[in-house]
């Protein structure tokens, strides 16, 4: 064993040189298949993280990945497919410059290669694993150049082991003090599933015309002696102007069905280490082709850069508060990557409910459900309660 292979959150060796992804795996049932025999035994050859490349999980044999030097993780441009999907919508018919083959189907039916038994992908489910011989299996173009879909640019390789990630689940149990203690103590319990999710980063310059208000905070005084007081006040004035910002890799979820304030928590995530798009790095885990349109992650992404924009608007303002009231801006040369993304998914039982964790595969991050203890909540805020009383009351002998 390398050292890399000892340090699982280590970065992606990017220079092995074994085997093309072209040439890795057998595809089955007429091409739409494919699965990564072992060559040393026949068995399953899946990523394996730590060692960042193929390997069994039986005989111990390795297969490198090699990325070529050739592909790189490029920009998209984000109008340009804008029009090609729009005459894809219009003419079914007409091929993209990529050779489009056949479209992702609600439900598609393939043999496993190995064992010859059923397998059912549905929806934009991608690859998963035979249910009665375990092969990990692969929709072959469910990723790369299906009819009416965008291909996937890039893959952001696992990083964290799952018994890193168990490790970092049992840490956060532990830190959630409003929690219940039998919770505390007993954990979430459950089957961690590796997935790959899809999204889309944007790239836009936007140029920005704003117009609003400085406020400027002063004082003033009241009363005389001991009816002294100070008040607040705020001089206004006008204040507009114009800047420009690049906005890089906003990062948008193409899935339905995940709660969209975790996947945010989950940010941020290193996008350097993602590369470009190679079916090996799929081997073992479940991945999904997205749900949302292009255009509709983009409004999405746009509402935050929108929000970012406001802020930097407030910057230009200045002053102690600002009043904004008008924010024009436009967007320009925007770009787009489609990457697959890794996550550690939970769903594990407490008490009549069942709850999610999700975990960043990438940098170990952890957002999710758990339960709350009514007990823990009531004694808080009574005891907040008390110490504002308390602190009333000192406050009032002072004066």
């Amino acid at each position: 064993m390398t050292a890399d292979s000892e340090n699982p959150d280590g970065p992606l060796e990017r220079s092995h040189s074994d085997s093309m992804s072209a040439e890795v795996g057998q595809t089955f049932d007429a091409g739409s298949g494919r699965i990564f025999p072992c060559e040393g035994c026949g068995a399953d050859l899946e990523f394996h993280i730590g060692q960042q490349q193929l390997s069994c999980r039986f005989c111990g044999f390795v297969k490198g990945i090699e990325l070529s030097k050739e592909t790189v993780l490029e920009e998209q441009d984000f109008e340009a497919m804008l029009a090609r999907l729009l005459e894809w919508r219009t003419k079914p018919t007409a091929k993209s410059v990529r050779e489009p083959q056949e479209e992702v189907s609600e439900h598609r039916e393939l043999q496993c290669g190995s064992c010859a038994g059923n397998i059912e992908f549905v929806g934009t489910v991608t690859s998963t694993h035979c249910p009665y011989c375990g092969s990990a299996v692969q929709l072959e173009k469910a990723h790369k150049c299906e009819a009416n879909r965008i291909p996937v640019d890039g893959v952001l390789p696992f990083q964290i082991e799952r018994r890193h990630a168990e490790q970092n689940l049992r840490k956060w149990v532990s830190s959630r003090w409003f929690a219940p203690n039998s919770f505390r103590r007993q954990g979430a319990e459950g089957k961690f599933n590796g997935v790959y999710l899809s999204y889309y980063t944007f790239d836009s310059m936007t140029f920005t015309v704003y117009s609003g208000e400085r406020g400027v905070h002063y004082n003033v005084s009241t009363g005389t002696g001991k009816n002294k007081r100070y008040q607040q006040r705020t001089r206004w004035r006008p204040a507009s102007g114009q800047f420009q910002r690049f906005f890089d890799d906003v990062l948008v979820l193409a899935n339905t069905g995940f709660p969209r304030n975790f996947m945010l928590k989950l940010e941020p995530w290193p996008l350097d280490l993602a590369v470009p798009f190679n079916q090996q790095m799929l081997a073992g885990y479940l991945a999904r082709t997205y749900d949302v349109e292009l255009d509709a992650c983009f409004r999405e992404g746009k509402e935050r850069i929108d929000a970012l924009v406001r802020q930097e608007v407030k910057k230009h303002i200045g002053g102690d508060i600002q009043r904004i009231n008008s924010v024009d801006s436009r967007y320009e040369a925007i770009t787009f990557k489609h990457l697959l993304l890794p996550v550690w998914l939970l769903a594990y039982p407490f008490g009549n409910k069942s709850y999610q964790v999700f975990i960043n595969a990438a940098t170990g991050e952890v957002q999710g459900d758990r339960p709350w203890s009514a007990v823990k909540i009531i004694f808080a805020v009574l005891g907040s309660l008390l110490l504002l009383g308390v602190g009333w009351t000192l406050l009032r002998h002072r004066l």
